[in-house]
């Protein structure tokens, strides 16, 4: 198995914090999919993901479609992707994504996060290049499924890790792929539990108990911050 199952292994997909926060975070995800590319999820295939996502993650019906309706309202706040590169202590490269509807907000935050905890914000592309970007889908095995030979036909979709963990296919693919996998696993009638997208480290850094505590204080404080979607870090984790 690759990276992408050691990096899952580590992290072992710790979830967005309260379920409150993970309902917020979802409830963005989904207008800025609508303001993209529409309110249709038959035309609208990454709004499709994450109403099947917000699904297996138990938010209510009602919360999907009220997120869907801000998004066509014209009065509703416009949320932005926006993307944070530092240092945490020792060295520890992160990239922090967001969603706002203020970044001058969300900046002076994770600036102060940084300043507060020893570490220090960068500016743009000075960690990326440490990550390669992925798409990661969790898939229903379908009964009679051999996962070799599966494995085999998405190696034409540039699938580069596949693996069963937990009674769930996992799939990792550059970032790039995402839309031929997403086609070929709708064609083949697989159901997609969960989709994410996904900065896999190039190499990792080892650090001692006592520093990996100072690391992770200031991670808990990024992934504590409602703007703040996901965060990403190249700190070697047992």
């Amino acid at each position: 198995m690759g990276r992408a199952f050691e990096f899952r292994k580590a992290r072992k997909f710790k979830r967005w914090g309260n379920m409150a926060r993970v309902f917020t975070r979802l409830g963005r995800e989904i207008e800025m999919a609508v303001k993209s590319a529409g309110a249709d999820p038959s035309t609208n295939s990454k709004l499709r993901l994450l109403i099947q996502t917000a699904r297996t993650e138990n938010m209510p019906k009602d919360n999907v479609e009220r997120a869907i309706k801000r998004a066509i309202s014209k009065d509703t706040a416009d949320y932005k992707e926006v993307v944070y590169e530092g240092y945490a202590p020792h060295g520890v490269a992160l990239v922090i994504e967001t969603a706002t509807d203020n970044p001058t907000r969300t900046v002076a935050n994770v600036r102060s996060y940084f300043n507060k905890l020893g570490g220090s914000l960068g500016t743009t592309g000075m960690c990326d290049f440490l990550f390669d970007r992925q798409c990661n889908f969790t898939v229903v095995p379908k009964e009679g499924i051999d996962l070799e030979e599966l494995e085999l036909e998405l190696i034409d979709f540039g699938v580069e890790d596949c693996f069963l963990e937990e009674d769930e296919i996992h799939i990792y693919a550059p970032f790039s792929n995402f839309g031929p996998i997403q086609k070929y696993l709708e064609e083949n009638n697989f159901e997609i539990k969960t989709f994410k997208f996904e900065r896999i480290p190039n190499d990792l850094k080892v650090l001692n108990e006592e520093e990996q505590k100072e690391v992770e204080k200031l991670l808990e404080k990024m992934e504590e911050d409602d703007d703040v979607v996901n965060v990403f870090h190249n700190m070697k984790q047992e």
